[in-house]
């Protein structure tokens, strides 16, 4: 996989689509999330963030599958609930798999150190290629990209999300 992967929007919408087409109930995260929620492409992208219940995980396999998108692609940090598949080629889905708990908060991580977040966090609407999608809300999506020090892509989509949404902008990003 050496090379540089450019993730369109209309190969993400064909993997929605596939998504759809299995029921499987996703919201996006990462850059595809901000640009959904901007609801213009602002930046090219490598992959495709997908937020996922841990009980859709199989059928998620099998409409990747239907696209071609059936390996693994080990990466540093992987977990059971975090870990990327891809294509061989330019198509890269890093997925984050949660549960829901009994008082309806969403559970992403171990059941040692994981955390816990409210529902409306994936609640976000926004548009790819015109079409309507699910994603993070605008703040938590803020929230996300912070924590950790900044990469180019976090210093080119937080400013954006800020002055969109009226979200202060992070001590980081100042």
């Amino acid at each position: 996989m050496a090379g540089r992967h450019v993730m369109t929007a209309v190969r993400v919408t064909d993997l929605l689509e596939a998504l759809d087409a299995h029921r499987v109930d996703v919201c996006l995260g990462g850059g595809w999330g901000v640009d959904a929620l901007l609801e213009e492409q602002t930046r090219e992208h490598a992959d495709l963030d997908l937020w996922l219940p841990a009980a859709h995980l199989e059928w998620a396999f099998r409409a990747f599958a239907g696209r071609g998108v059936d390996r693994v692609f080990p990466w540093p940090g992987d977990r059971p609930w975090n870990f990327v598949l891809h294509d061989g080629g330019s198509t890269r889905v890093d997925l984050h798999l949660y549960e829901q708990l009994d008082d309806g908060q969403l559970h992403y991580g171990s059941a040692v150190d994981g955390l816990t977040f409210p529902a409306p966090a994936l609640a976000g609407r926004g548009v790819i290629a015109d079409r309507p999608v699910r994603c993070e809300d605008p703040e938590w999506a803020v929230r996300w990209h912070t924590g950790y020090p900044p990469r180019a892509a976090d210093r080119h989509d937080v400013p954006l999300l800020c002055a969109r949404f009226g979200i202060p902008l992070p001590e980081a990003f100042r």
